[in-house]
């Protein structure tokens, strides 16, 4: 007796097997948050977004396909803010999953794009009148170091910037600094005055004893070089201190 027709023809699958995705091609609900991000900041602008939506927009690039949110969220997470991840040691950043040398210099780039942006606002100027130019460039460049680091503006007879210059970087509470350096490298640029600038990773800007002797100290050194010390600023999280505002100088 033959079978019929229909017992003899292969089972069919219970389940359809998806068709192959396109690994060059994003998918819609990915390609379509993009879009919409990108849409509302070039219309908004950076007050449109809040800190991890623009990370991804930084991230956009370094990945160009699939979904950047995670990873935004977890640098934010990790650092503390946009600001934190910009600036984090690269060893540091390297540590965190999903981030390779293309997500690193994308950081690393918007860091010197925006270290430049506040710089350039004080170049050709005297930097006593542009005194909260000065403050954003010190808060950028210095404020979320995790360990302490002293810079050294150096300024002509018309107080405009000559040097900008990092003497140091220490531990997350204390920086080597010593003043006949500072003060024969001021003789070198043929400086009329300067400032002295570093930041305290706690956040705190207090500061210590020894801030106090070596602003003092420099300060005697100057003076007898005929240079002026105008500041000492001690930058942390969210505010500064100064040393001349506060009576110290």
């Amino acid at each position: 007796m033959s079978r019929p027709a229909s017992l003899s023809e292969p089972p069919l699958p219970l389940f359809t097997a998806p068709e192959p995705v396109n690994p060059g091609r994003l998918p819609s609900y990915i390609k379509d948050h993009r879009k919409r991000l990108r849409a509302r900041f070039l219309e908004g602008g950076a007050a449109a977004v809040p800190d991890y939506e623009l990370l991804e927009l930084i991230l956009f690039g370094a990945i160009p396909r699939g979904d950047v949110k995670p990873l935004a969220r977890t640098l934010i997470d990790r650092f503390g803010g946009l600001a934190g991840v910009i600036t984090a040691p690269q060893a540091q950043l390297l540590k965190v999953d999903g981030v390779g040398d293309c997500v690193l210099v994308a950081l690393k780039l918007a860091e010197a794009a925006a270290t430049r942006l506040t710089r350039a606002k004080l170049l050709n100027r005297p930097v006593i009148s542009s005194w909260d130019a000065l403050l954003d460039y010190c808060h950028t460049t210095m404020a979320h170091h995790p360990v302490e680091h002293v810079r050294v503006l150096y300024l002509d007879r018309k107080n405009c910037l000559i040097a900008d210059e990092e003497q140091g970087r220490g531990t997350v509470d204390h920086v080597p600094l010593y003043p006949r350096e500072v003060l024969r490298r001021a003789l070198d640029l043929d400086a009329s005055a300067l400032i002295l600038v570093h930041n305290h990773p706690s956040g705190d800007p207090t500061p210590s004893a020894q801030d106090i002797a070596l602003t003092d100290c420099i300060r005697t050194g100057a003076e007898a070089l005929s240079l002026v010390l105008h500041d000492h600023l001690i930058i942390g999280k969210s505010r500064e201190f100064s040393f001349k505002a506060e009576g110290l100088l």
